[in-house]
């Protein structure tokens, strides 16, 4: 089904018995996707003519939903088996952010994840990370390995150097305690990249 299709259908239970297709127009054309409409903070939404707080409440509700449907896949299954579950998690709660947001997933001995955690948010080109506080928490979850997200609101996954020193700092400090870190992936508004992949880890 098509992006204005499905918003269409979302508007017509914010607002019935009315003409939603020019609201939907404009929200598309302010946004571009509808990954991206409903991603949109709150405050932008409202800017858009012919939204109000019933409409971005259910744009919100619906963004919600997403976020944990496919959280659903993804919290307390081996990483091996749901690696594309994960990616796909990653991109739904993060691609379409306009600052930066650190991510840590912390997983078992079986490489089961057992928590997803927002360590910080930052601007649109920084987010500020302390491995310290990272290996911190890891070791008060008995977690035993963990994977860095981050994600690029530019749209491109290309790691700075900035990205690649703080992700052998915490390599660093995980290796000293006996944890593993298994990759960093970078979220890009169409597609990620992976440390482990590229050879940075």
């Amino acid at each position: 089904m098509p992006d204005y299709e499905i918003l269409e259908l979302v508007l017509f239970r914010a607002i019935p018995r009315r003409d939603v297709k020019p609201i939907a127009h404009a929200l598309l054309t302010q946004f571009g996707t509808f990954n991206a409409v409903v991603s949109a903070p709150a405050e932008r939404l409202l800017q858009v003519k012919g939204v109000g707080e019933a409409v971005m409440s259910e744009l919100k509700i619906v963004e919600a939903a997403a976020h944990r449907l496919a959280r659903s896949k993804v919290i307390g299954r081996p990483v091996v088996s749901s690696w594309d579950a994960l990616v796909t998690y990653c991109h739904t709660t993060m691609a379409h952010r306009q600052t930066e947001q650190f991510r840590v997933l912390y997983l078992d001995r079986k490489n089961i994840v057992i928590a997803d955690e927002a360590q910080a948010n930052g601007t649109v080109d920084h987010v500020p990370v302390y491995p310290r506080e990272v290996v911190k928490r890891a070791l008060e979850l008995n977690a035993s390995a963990l994977i860095l997200v981050h994600n690029h609101p530019s749209g491109d996954p290309t790691p700075s150097e900035a990205d690649i020193t703080m992700t052998q700092q915490v390599e660093a400090a995980a290796e000293a305690l006996g944890l593993t870190l298994h990759d960093h992936l970078i979220i890009g508004k169409a597609c990620e990249l992976s440390f482990r992949a590229e050879g940075y880890l």
